[in-house]
């Protein structure tokens, strides 16, 4: 009886443990059935959406606000005045040519489009239990005041009836963009805001990236007959035919997703073909025959190929279906399919990660830009290495030259994954004088190239960081627990820096800090050399503001070396040898210091090099007086 009583406390505790280790933040939840149908000559959507919101927060709501995103495109909106006075900012970029800081996708087009170019969403009505709702308009949000208010842990019915003009494609959505693609259907529905613990996100569609509630999409559309419709979700009715109108109505579904894409075209090429049971992928585009159709052929193949790494690295693919689909301005992700201007594995794989940190964990990037762009941005790099390592040059879908290039620089490429083009955009924005923290709204950065090199750069550089200070196995081992432990929660800064102290065993809210909320940066260099009790004495200056632990290779003559690793006090810790080489640790260094000394374990005259942080993932903005060769 004691075992089995004991046994029961195990189990229970077990549980509860399993229980603590997930994180607990309520969300709202959103069931969509969305019937529209596009008229491909007027370039006219009419729909209605039938919703069933579920207020799971502890507060009860008396209004809600909906996106309408194509209202951004007519002339004096807020997206074009602020692209206008963007482009009145210029600087010196990394060529040393003065450009101007507009996007170059936006620039000025908005104010040049005409009547029937524009793009518009007007809703005529919502109704609840059959009353008409108060709505008022306010630019790319429509507030609703509600009739019935929703209470905490309850469900409300409403229904939409909207009418949306496509624009002519100017930022991510519209219609005939550069490459011939006649419809890339994005913000294209009256879309739910998210409300959350901070509450409502109730921001105007001014440039940058979006947010929504989980839930489920019935959407059913109709358009003329000789066009082809690519789309999140699973099709649910591939042998519909046409009506006496000419007329197809496709009609698509997909679970515990946040937006919904789609693009028609009456030129598409489909290629698909299931990597599993339960996953099949999807291509779309504009086939134009010789090597740019088998370079679509190729995002195909290198998805399939990709994908357990990806897995492996980042945490497990929960959908059946994902589409690569040509459209829209460049890459842009949403639900199950990205947009791609064209088939670069770049922009593939880095659009196609989104899906983890964009749409499983679902970060508000209007506060926390960085914790999307920046791990897509390193994931991207990350799986870029490792597919031209091991499957780009056995391609069935490029030439034999470029195999033989590819040949050349992966017998170059180094073994170990370092991010390179991340590194080299946060240190060029932490040179520039235009950086601002990383905490400043997504909207409000003072230029566009802030924005983007904070987002991306410093935001893929963070996980580098993170990987020098915590050490590889355990920055990975992070990517993993941060996954499972908030998929589907929308988890904010302080979420994941508490992910990797469990990790790590190590205090890093000093790291976040000094990285989202200041512009400080990392400088380290040798300082002097002295002769010790047959040892020689090491000073190492801290030239920077952003105290960091250090990692300082010794070389002798004789080719033996030492790695001496100085912990950094504010953690409390120190991470684990991570090579094989020879380390020592030192004694911790206070964060306050500005010079550190500490001894090798030979003789001055036995010296051949000293390296302060030899794999270079601590983003030294002057790497020049970090190295030291000793002549004989």
């Amino acid at each position: 009886m004691y075992k089995k009583i004991a046994l029961l406390f195990a189990v229970i505790f077990c549980l509860l443990n399993a229980v603590v280790a997930q994180a607990d933040r309520w969300q709202q939840h959103i069931d969509y059935k969305i019937k529209a149908a596009l008229d491909v000559k007027t370039n006219i959507v009419k729909g209605t959406e039938d919703i069933v919101y579920t207020n799971n927060s502890p507060d009860t709501l008396r209004k809600v606000y909906f996106h309408i995103y194509w209202n951004a495109f007519q002339p004096n909106s807020t997206m074009d005045t602020r692209s206008r006075e963007l482009g009145k900012v210029t600087f010196v970029n990394r060529r040393g040519d003065t450009t101007a800081d507009w996007d170059g996708r936006v620039k000025d087009r908005i104010q040049k489009l005409t009547p029937t170019e524009i793009g518009y969403q007007q809703v005529s009505q919502i109704t609840i239990a059959g009353k008409q709702q108060k709505l008022i308009q306010h630019e790319t949000i429509l507030e609703v005041q509600l009739t019935q208010a929703i209470a905490p842990k309850s469900s409300i019915k409403m229904s939409v009836v909207f009418e949306a003009q496509v624009p002519k494609q100017i930022r991510r959505s519209g219609r005939d963009n550069a490459e011939g693609v006649r419809f890339s259907m994005s913000q294209w529905y009256p879309k739910m805001v998210e409300y959350d613990y901070q509450g409502w996100s109730a921001n105007q569609y001014v440039a940058r990236e979006f947010y929504g509630v989980w839930g489920n999409y019935d959407v059913t559309l109709q358009l003329d007959k000789n066009y082809t419709v690519a789309a999140t979700g699973v099709l649910q009715n591939s042998n519909a035919v046409a009506n006496a109108q000419g007329l197809k109505t496709w009609n698509f579904k997909g679970s515990n997703i946040h937006d919904f894409v789609w693009a028609a075209d009456d030129h598409y090429k489909h290629l698909s073909k299931q990597v599993r049971p339960n996953l099949t992928f999807h291509v779309y585009y504009k086939e134009k025959g010789g090597a740019e159709d088998s370079a679509w052929a190729n995002v195909l193949w290198a998805a399939e190929k990709a994908l357990p790494y990806m897995e492996k690295k980042f945490g497990a693919y929960p959908y059946p279906q994902y589409s690569f689909i040509q459209g829209g301005d460049g890459g842009m992700e949403y639900a199950m399919a990205t947009l791609l201007k064209g088939p670069g594995l770049g922009t593939v794989f880095h659009e196609w990660m989104h899906t983890w940190y964009q749409h499983i964990l679902g970060t508000n990037e209007s506060l926390f830009p960085w914790m999307d762009e920046g791990f897509t941005s390193y994931a991207e790099e990350d799986i870029t290495h490792y597919y031209n390592l091991n499957f780009a040059a056995s391609s069935p879908y490029i030439s034999e030259s470029a195999k033989k290039r590819l040949s050349i620089a992966n017998e170059k490429a180094k073994a170990q994954f370092v991010q390179y083009a991340n590194y080299a955009g946060y240190i060029a924005l932490a040179k520039s004088g235009l950086e601002e923290p990383m905490s400043t709204h997504s909207d409000h950065y003072n230029t566009n190239y802030a924005y983007s090199n904070a987002a991306y750069s410093k935001g893929g550089t963070f996980l580098g960081v993170l990987g020098y200070v915590m050490g590889e196995a355990k920055r990975d081992e992070l990517l993993l627990n941060y996954y499972n432990t908030w998929k589907f929660k929308h988890p904010n800064a302080n979420d994941f820096i508490r992910v990797a102290e469990k990790t790590s065993g190590l205090q890093l809210q000093w790291l976040k800090e000094y990285w989202m909320n200041s512009t400080k940066t990392i400088d380290y260099g040798l300082n002097d050399i002295q002769v010790g009790n047959n040892t020689a004495v090491i000073s190492i200056q801290r030239i920077g503001k952003l105290p960091m632990p250090l990692d300082v290779l010794v070389t002798y003559k004789d080719g033996s070396q030492e790695l001496h690793y100085i912990p950094l006090d504010l953690m409390l810790g120190a991470k684990a040898p991570e090579t094989a080489t020879k380390t020592i640790i030192q004694p911790v260094c206070k964060w306050a210091q500005p010079t550190y000394t500490f001894e090798t374990s030979r003789p001055i005259g036995d010296l051949k090099s000293i390296e302060i942080d030899p794999s270079q993932r601590m983003p030294d903005i002057n790497r020049t007086n970090n190295k030291l060769e000793i002549p004989n």
